[in-house]
């Protein structure tokens, strides 16, 4: 999510501010479900949403109208945290609504404790399994379906083999905030690895990595990188051996497909 001027300050001091908010996992998860359904309120009431960002209104008035609306429907730290934000100066509208939705997965990453390494490696392979089926990304990206037949569908595949937390960050993916659930899943396991102060390593190899290999690799990019780097590793036998890694903009190329092609480009030159 890039955010520019007056909304990138906003979301800065409202994550120190969750991050003070946040005191076990338990408190994490409710905060979680307190930012991301105020998220939907705002999104749902674009009056409500106009009201609360419009800089003419006083600071105070626009937060107290925001304790009314949610008071007694989410928690008094949840309450603190969207008067907090509503109060705050945003460069357009719709930057309020996904900053509280982008705090409530951060509250969500949280919430998932010692687990934060098996969280991301669950979004990334829930990621894959929906972008390796058409059948199932069709299934989730079919507007004649609800959303609640998509989270029934969802949890069809996710209860009792992912972390409560996983199963809330795939119903949120449905709920159109990104271009697609891929989309969706692909940026929270940012945040996550993000809360970990971690990069993300995107690997594709030719035939499956041991531990130690992977060990290796893992430890080698986060000396490069000077941070702790979380890899999202897949199998392509089409790579023809070797393997890519993609981490921010950097791109490593060390397959043979790769190598060939540079061969005949400085061949044709």
């Amino acid at each position: 999510m890039v955010l520019r001027g007056a909304s990138a300050e906003a979301r800065s001091g409202l994550r120190a501010a969750l991050d003070a908010a946040v005191g076990s996992d338990t408190a994490a998860a409710t905060l979680g479900e307190d930012l991301l359904g105020a998220a939907a309120v705002l999104r749902a009431e674009p009056g409500l949403r106009r009201m609360v960002t419009d800089q003419a209104i006083d600071a105070a008035a626009k937060s107290g109208l925001a304790r009314q609306v949610f008071d007694g429907k989410i928690s008094a730290a949840g309450l603190g945290i969207v008067g907090d934000a509503v109060a705050r100066r945003w460069t357009t509208t719709r930057d309020l609504a996904d900053v509280l939705e982008y705090l409530g997965v951060v509250a969500v990453v949280k919430s998932a404790g010692a687990d934060s390494t098996r969280l991301a490696d669950e979004l990334f392979a829930l990621s894959q399994l929906v972008g390796e089926h058409a059948d199932l990304r069709g299934a989730l990206s079919d507007p004649t379906r609800t959303a609640a037949d998509k989270g029934v569908l969802l949890a069809s595949l996710l209860d009792g083999k992912a972390l409560a937390a996983t199963q809330r960050l795939a119903v949120l993916a449905l709920n159109g905030s990104h271009r697609t659930v891929v989309v969706a899943l692909a940026e929270f396991q940012k945040i996550a690895a993000a809360v970990k102060d971690e990069g993300v390593a995107k690997v594709r190899v030719a035939r499956a990595l041991t531990a130690a290999d992977r060990d290796r690799l893992q430890s080698a990019l986060s000396r490069q990188y000077g941070r702790p780097v979380h890899l999202n590793v897949s199998v392509e036998p089409g790579l023809v051996g070797g393997m890519r890694v993609e981490i921010g903009d950097d791109v490593i190329d060390g397959s043979v497909s790769s190598r060939l092609d540079d061969a005949r480009r400085r061949l044709a030159g």
